[in-house]
């Protein structure tokens, strides 16, 4: 009853829905990490990239296009990706119905064991530290692949076909991250499969984030900034907007594209290619009028797997630039210390 007491007081939804004048306290973030409107560009968004050329005529733009994108910005919208639209509107629908729909009992049924990271359910803190600031964010994770962890019993049964929707998602999903690393690999001039192969069976997970309204959202983030520990992320948002991605020393607001997907560069795959791509260090932010709505898409190698810079990209010339690691005790560090940024890849520089 303690752990249902506790899980219950943390549920930003039922913070938010009390209409507070402010924000508690553990949901302010420090100064320097405050979404201050003058350091965000809204004239700039990321590159988007359409994918609808891929027959061998077109090819070699599409892969120059990828290789600039993950070179400048470690992240970019994809475009006639070949996932249906109308699955991506069915996804956005079914995680907005669970979250709006849903009585806090329902959802409580999911919970994620409050003690322990990355379990898979209904939750709301995001590190094993209890004193870190806390994110204004509620979110559903749900393990997908490999099959083997796939146990749709696990996700809500309501709406009716919640779990039919996240099982076809995922496929969809998997699908296209494996094209995708095929063209990151194949722009380094690496055999297409070469980055897939360094990876291994992906170790999939999907993350339904729900960001609720927030009275201060000048003291706050939905989600601090950090880069993702595996190899590569793909993200669907709503209509409201939030993301927002590092450039520069700058934050840039990722604008909604309809029927888009943002590609994420992560952590793993800033190590294979050697620094020459860098993983995106992005953040998200609150409104006070409208709650907002994310899909996030993680595709990781297992705990396992030994991640190193890829072979064919060093040389006398171009030594590693970072420590061999075992994928995890990369995930161990990042839950326990927290990202603050990109600092957990960092400490493997060389």
């Amino acid at each position: 009853m303690a752990e249902v007491e506790k899980a219950t007081a943390a549920r930003v939804q039922t913070i938010a829905q009390s209409n507070p004048p402010q924000v508690p306290p553990q949901y302010i973030q420090p100064p320097q990490a405050r979404p201050f409107c003058s350091s965000a560009r809204a004239t700039a968004n990321i590159p988007a990239i359409d994918l609808s050329g891929l027959d061998p005529t077109h090819r070699g733009r599409v892969r120059a296009e990828i290789g600039r994108a993950c070179r400048d910005w470690g992240a970019f919208h994809v475009t006639n990706h070949g996932v249906p639209s109308s699955l991506l509107d069915r996804a956005r629908a079914v995680g907005s119905s669970f979250f709006g729909d849903s009585s806090l009992d329902e959802k409580l049924a999911y919970a994620c064991d409050p003690s322990s990271s990355a379990t898979e359910g209904y939750g709301s803190r995001m590190l094993e530290n209890d004193d870190s600031v806390l994110d204004w964010r509620d979110y559903f994770d749900h393990h997908t692949l490999p099959l083997s962890r796939r146990d749709p019993s696990r996700w809500p049964s309501s709406p009716p076909d919640y779990r039919e929707v996240m099982a076809e998602y995922s496929d969809r999903m998997g699908l296209l991250a494996k094209q995708l690393l095929g063209l990151i690999s194949e722009s380094l001039g690496l055999p297409t499969l070469c980055i897939e192969h360094a990876v291994g069976d992906f170790y999939q997970n999907i993350t339904i984030s729900y960001y609720p309204p927030c009275p201060q959202p000048d003291l706050t983030l939905g989600l601090q900034a950090h880069s993702d520990m595996g190899a590569i992320t793909l993200l669907i948002q709503d209509d409201v907007g939030g993301l927002q991605v590092s450039k520069d020393g700058e934050w840039i607001t990722v604008e909604p594209l309809s029927d888009a997907i943002v590609v994420l560069l992560a952590d793993q795959t800033e190590i294979m290619t050697n620094g020459i791509y860098r993983s995106a260090e992005h953040r998200a932010i609150t409104n006070v009028s409208r709650a907002r709505l994310s899909i996030a898409t993680f595709h990781d190698p297992s705990k396992a797997r030994k991640i190193s810079p890829v072979s064919e990209l060093m040389s006398d010339s171009s030594p590693p630039q970072y420590r061999e690691v075992v994928y995890g005790d990369y995930v161990s560090s990042w839950y326990t210390k927290g990202p603050e940024g990109k600092r957990n890849i960092d400490a493997l520089l060389l």
